[in-house]
């Protein structure tokens, strides 16, 4: 139970100034010894079993007086181990460093005939007194992955009530308006204390000006309608929206070619003819009536009539094809 509530070894970290204080600081030869006591440490490695048996066998001591040396002695060996991937001091001949060692935890096996096989397992970080360890490739990977997502749903979730749609200005994006401005009015007036009023009679009697601000999404509907068509009418006031105008009157309207060049002319209705003057006839002279020429009709149509005049002609010429006459003696 006490286990399980621990944190994990790459989110914690470790320093002791007291026993970096005892071995003399942390460097080249103590950089291995400094981690031993922490809690990376895995006292089944081979290096818990080489201090193990230097400490106690005074003819492998010179093991542990020097990295090089235990290292060596290391390399012999195959399994569990901690070596120092990075120097900063490069063995202590560099006196100005980054002070930041590299640990690995590596498995060596042996080969014959070949170079060893090294697995890495984990690395850490010694920086001054502090030791750290590196996260591996997939917890870095997941914790980016995981910060990306989370903030992908908070702005989806904020920006799901932000887009509005209206036929006049389609999709525009407001900020949420708090209820307590939705239950306000539309405009509030804000007006200055009573405290700083002057008093009368005094001189500075200007009274500041009021300060409306809109509180709802009408009004900044309005206001952006206002602006373009104000700047619809800067750029397009002067200018036909049709490329081809209308003329004429209503009920006959004509659209004129875009082509045309200069004025356009309107056409008139037809005037009619004035009636011709009316002669003045005698009460003796009689009216003829000049009959129009018919048109042969076609079948079916229907007779023109036959004025009384036409009527005495054939008569008359009737009258002509009879035989002559005589007179009596």
């Amino acid at each position: 139970m006490g286990s399980s509530q621990e944190p994990p070894l790459d989110e914690i970290q470790w320093r002791s100034p007291p026993i970096a204080q005892s071995m003399g600081g942390i460097q080249t030869n103590t950089v291995l010894p400094y981690f031993y006591q922490s809690p990376f440490f895995d006292a089944t490695s081979n290096n818990s079993i080489i201090t193990t048996q230097a400490t106690y066998n005074p003819t492998l001591y010179y093991l542990i007086q020097t990295r090089e040396a235990f290292e060596g002695r290391l390399k012999t060996m195959q399994g569990l181990e901690y070596m120092v991937a990075h120097d900063p001091s490069d063995n202590g001949r560099t006196i100005e460093n980054s002070g930041v060692w590299v640990i690995r935890k590596q498995n060596r096996r042996k080969r014959q005939g070949s170079d060893d096989d090294i697995v890495p397992i984990s690395s850490y970080f010694v920086i001054g007194e502090n030791i750290y360890m590196a996260p591996s490739v997939s917890n870095i990977l997941g914790s980016r992955l995981l910060s990306t997502v989370t903030s992908l749903t908070k702005l989806f979730s904020t920006a799901s009530g932000l887009p509005k749609f209206t036929p006049s200005t389609g999709h525009t994006y407001f900020p949420p308006a708090s209820k307590g401005l939705a239950s306000a009015p539309q405009t509030q007036v804000i007006q200055p204390s009573k405290e700083s009023s002057p008093m009368p009679g005094t001189q500075d009697s200007a009274k500041p000006p009021l300060i409306t601000k809109p509180t709802s999404d009408s009004e900044y509907q309005g206001l952006q309608l206002l602006a373009e068509s104000y700047n619809l009418s800067t750029r397009y006031g002067k200018e036909y929206m049709d490329e081809n105008p209308l003329v004429g009157e209503p009920g006959s309207f004509i659209l004129t070619k875009s082509r045309e060049v200069g004025p356009v002319t309107v056409p008139h209705p037809p005037t009619k003819a004035p009636p011709p003057p009316k002669l003045a006839t005698s009460p003796d002279v009689k009216a003829t009536v000049i009959p129009s020429p018919v048109k042969k009709s076609a079948k079916g149509a229907e007779k023109s009539p036959i004025s009384p005049v036409t009527k005495e002609k054939k008569q008359r010429r009737k009258s002509k094809a009879a035989g002559p006459t005589t007179t009596p003696k």
